[in-house]
């Protein structure tokens, strides 16, 4: 069997899997294995586009026998294949935490008609996102993945939900819109949205107009990723979801936005050079976003502005836009969606622990739940960035490709990285110290209420048991996280050769011009 046709089943089986779920609204266990089934099956495609891409090199399925650009073609290479393994990973373990959290407490948080299958339409569009090879078809798997996530996102139904909700559902289709609008205007100057062709089309644009779609689509991308000043809506929106979703979001959602500008970027966008003002923005994102964070009294609103904040260092390097620059940025990738994730696991088990995430409400959960506050201990101080974690070797990945472009911008991004770093650890153990080592505060003397209640607060609830499924699922995604440091020499060393493919677009692009050999020499004929 070719390998080649195992690239749209990531896409097929979530899809199909979601149909079969929906047929039995009522069976929670029949959807749940229908999920689960269907998730390892990806996780294990996978594994295996992995191998063959790094063996074999960029795989290219175009749908129905119509050639690229006038079909719909789905492209593997070495960073679309692993962020699709990473993604079924990461959505397989936050199943298994929600399908333990719906044994204990039944199906108020999730429900069941409607979870599963929206579980599993989120994943498909992460997926098609990583593997789509034009704009249009990338815009298709935004509105496939934001659609589950309006779903998931207000499941509950209660009032903080629904008004988070309605800011993420704006916000969400302004983004929709500008990018519509620039594939509109992409194809209007090009003729094509086939990404691989693009990057021979729009050189032969004029500068000014380059410029313009590049930031129209930066714009866009820019939302989806909440990078400052378009991150004002994630914090508000991210935390009042089910633990689950919440781990989801955080992990995944900004990343598919960041993985699309990286994309972009380095193949249609490589010759417009913007990379001084992406640095800026990437500095603003990691100062603003670890303020916010230093300021929260919640530990998942902290979580939330520490994302955006760690947004700033992918963006960082996609603006670095060397070798080096790309291939710490993959690496950064993979750890941030693994940590991230496992950290808003962990803070749900906590909430379960202590009825809450309040700073001013959470206490001695260390007396409570040690093994919980080991697994949260060692997961935020990978976060910060402490050696030998994995947080450590991407932050030291990226520093020394900014050092290399010996750019004056770059080294006070690198010394901005560093001290944000750094107050990111001390924002994380502040709030560890507090809900963890703190002596538990008895109910009369905690902090009295607010006379002006904060709508998107969460009122505390009663303390509950920590399941054995949701427990078991955190620990595996915290062995996860030190496997990245356990095997970080081969991760290491594939991130490098997807970094290096990335380097030019004649690398991303290398299938399109085999396939059509005429093109590229006719487009240097005319710019000459």
């Amino acid at each position: 069997m070719s390998f080649v046709t195992l690239v749209p089943t990531v896409v097929i089986l979530p899809i199909l899997g979601a149909a079969l779920a929906l047929a039995f609204p009522h069976r929670k266990k029949v959807q749940a294995t229908v999920t689960v089934a269907t998730l390892c099956l990806v996780a294990l495609i996978g594994g295996i586009l992995m191998f063959a891409v790094d063996s074999q090199g960029t795989l290219v399925m175009e749908v129905g026998g119509w050639e690229a650009p006038f079909g719909i073609a789905l492209v593997v290479d070495r960073l679309s294949a692993l962020l699709v393994t990473v993604s079924a990973i990461v959505l397989l373990a936050v199943l298994v935490f929600s399908i333990g959290q719906g044994l204990a407490d039944g199906d108020e948080e999730t429900p069941v008609s409607i979870f599963f299958p929206s579980y599993l339409v989120l994943g498909a569009g992460v997926f098609d996102a990583f593997i789509a090879g034009d704009l249009f078809n990338l815009y298709v798997a935004f509105e496939i993945l934001l659609v589950a996530s309006y779903v998931l996102l207000t499941m509950g139904g209660t009032a903080q939900r629904i008004r988070a909700g309605v800011t993420y559902i704006v916000v969400s289709l302004v983004s929709s819109v500008l990018f519509l609008a620039a594939i509109a205007l992409i194809y209007g100057a090009t003729g094509t949205v086939n990404l691989a062709q693009l990057s021979v089309r729009i050189t032969e644009l004029d500068p000014q107009m380059q410029l313009t779609l590049n930031l129209l689509l930066l714009v866009a991308f820019g939302i989806k990723a909440a990078i400052f000043p378009l991150s004002f809506w994630l914090p508000d929106s991210y935390p009042t979801a089910p633990a689950p979703v919440t781990a989801v979001f955080a992990g995944l959602l900004t990343k598919v936005g960041i993985y699309a500008i990286l994309r972009t970027q380095t193949l249609v966008f490589n010759d417009s050079d913007i990379n001084e003002l992406l640095m800026i923005i990437a500095g603003l994102t990691l100062i603003v976003g670890i303020l916010g964070a230093i300021s929260q009294r919640d530990i998942k609103r902290l979580l939330s502005f520490t994302l955006v904040s760690h947004i700033g260092y992918l963006l960082f390097g996609v603006a670095i836009n060397s070798e080096a620059g790309h291939s710490a940025t993959v690496y950064y990738i993979v750890h941030h969606i693994i940590v991230q994730t496992t950290l808003f696991l962990a803070i749900g088990l906590v909430e379960r622990v202590a009825g809450s995430t309040s700073l001013d409400q959470v206490s001695g959960v260390l007396n409570k739940a040690p093994y919980v506050a080991i697994l949260v201990f060692v997961t935020m101080l990978n976060l910060g960035g402490i050696p030998p974690f994995s947080g450590f070797i991407g932050k030291v990945g990226l520093f020394g490709a900014g050092v290399e472009t010996g750019s004056p911008t770059a080294y006070w991004l690198v010394g901005i990285g560093a001290l944000v770093s750094l107050l990111t650890l001390y924002a994380l153990m502040r709030a560890w110290g507090l809900a963890f080592w703190r002596r538990e505060i008895k109910a009369s003397t905690q902090t009295l209420a607010p006379l002006v209640l904060d709508p998107l607060q969460t009122p505390q609830q009663e303390a509950k048991d920590v399941p054995r499924l949701m427990t078991f699922a955190t620990t595996g995604m915290v062995v996860v996280t030190l496997l990245l440091t356990a095997f970080a020499g081969p991760l290491v060393g594939y991130a490098q050769r997807a970094g290096d493919n990335l380097e030019t677009p004649e690398k991303q692009a290398a299938w399109y011009f085999e396939r059509h050999s005429g093109e590229k020499a006719n487009s240097e004929e005319v710019t000459e």
